[in-house]
């Protein structure tokens, strides 16, 4: 349950798996929820520039990394295109952050990972387009961006095409069942699902399901907001598609833990996405919108002369007492995939194959 972009996901992969899922969500069919965590997300892609180089984050993120290609394959055989804009620059703050981004890219390299290094000669030609403290930067050419709400979308309809059902309902409460079926789920309409496996990614409402079952998680939200702006001039990343070569744009730029993403391809040529804050809580705060729409400190000034199209926030679910995702089988039959805070759109491939190994090594 759950039909955010981890969700879709889980669905997507259990039916092409030959499994049969019914996806309940109370916004499945209609505006996406005000507060949703997937449709406040940017799509930044960041798994050959992850700082650690093993453990479980490091494994899912490179399996992640590979299955984006072949799923955007998959669904682009359908007729339905998800671009992935290819390329991500990571800006240096400070002495300490370049010598962390140097020791990196040793590392992937010896990896056969292109990662390289950006001099402030190479940076220069992307001024004034940056903030002017940046002296240095990382490159990755695999990592890059997807655009959540086309990728949802894309997987929905793919998924409708498999023999998807969907019920546009609450999950309310959720009880062991003697049944045939090991799970009960009680809906805001009163009705009454039974089945042998249930997939809990339904952000921190998880966390309340499992509390009536009397299996704590602490999680948390923590909101985020972004913007989509219109440029007063041209910028350089329309000349040619973002990350191509030749283009001179390195792609998503990040800077102080801000995405800059460019979108050509919305309406005028002249519009990118900036975000997203790390607000803990579900309050926005008028402060960190202001930084924000400054690029942090420092930004450059063509984004004063921009004009704000959008604004939009929602709600990642941060785990409070663990690593973020949780990826757990409390007990036989329930499986929970949550919490992955600022990583769904990145770690969804990984999640939904975890979740398939877990009911086809359980079930006789």
């Amino acid at each position: 349950m759950g039909a955010g972009l981890v969700g879709l996901s889980i669905a997507w992969w259990l039916l092409g798996r030959g499994h049969r899922v019914t996806l309940l969500d109370p916004t499945i069919d209609g505006p996406p929820p005000a507060d949703g965590g997937s449709w406040a997300a940017l799509g930044v892609l960041m798994a050959q520039v992850f700082h650690r180089s093993s453990g479980r984050a490091w494994r899912l993120r490179q399996r992640s990394h590979q299955l984006w290609g072949s799923w955007t394959a998959q669904l682009a055989s359908e007729g339905l295109e998800v671009p992935r804009r290819q390329g991500l620059l990571l800006l240096a703050a400070d002495a300490a952050e370049r010598a962390q981004q140097e020791r990196l890219v040793a590392t992937r390299q010896a990896q056969g990972m292109p990662l390289s290094l950006w001099s402030g000669e190479q940076l220069q030609a992307l001024r004034p387009w940056i903030p002017a403290a940046a002296g240095t930067g990382l490159h990755s050419a695999a990592d890059g961006q997807l655009d959540p709400p086309a990728l949802m979308a894309a997987l929905l309809t793919s998924a409708r095409r498999l023999g998807l059902h969907t019920l546009p309902e609450a999950a309310v409460r959720l009880e062991r069942s003697r049944g045939l079926g090991r799970w009960r789920l009680e809906t805001s309409t009163g009705s009454r699902l039974e089945t042998p496996w249930l997939v809990l990614s339904a952000g921190v409402a998880t966390a309340t399901l499992l509390a009536g079952i009397g299996q704590p998680l602490a999680l948390e939200p923590v909101l985020g907001q972004a913007l989509e702006l219109e440029l007063a001039e041209t910028p350089p990343w329309i000349q040619v598609a973002p990350g191509q070569p030749g283009s001179g744009w390195p792609g998503a730029v990040v800077w102080r833990g801000l995405n800059l993403v460019p979108r050509p391809d919305l309406p005028g040529g002249r519009r990118c996405w900036l975000g997203a804050t790390l607000e803990p809580g579900a309050r926005a705060d008028a402060a960190a919108l202001e930084r924000l729409r400054r690029w942090g400190e420092g930004g450059p000034a063509w984004l004063e002369r921009a004009r704000v199209v959008r604004r939009w926030q929602g709600h990642r679910c941060k785990p409070s007492q663990q690593p973020a995702p949780v990826l757990e089988q409390p007990e036989a039959g329930l499986l929970v995939a949550s919490g992955h805070y600022r990583n769904g759109v990145l770690l969804a491939p990984a999640t939904a194959a975890w979740v398939a190994e877990q009911i086809e090594a359980n079930t006789a």
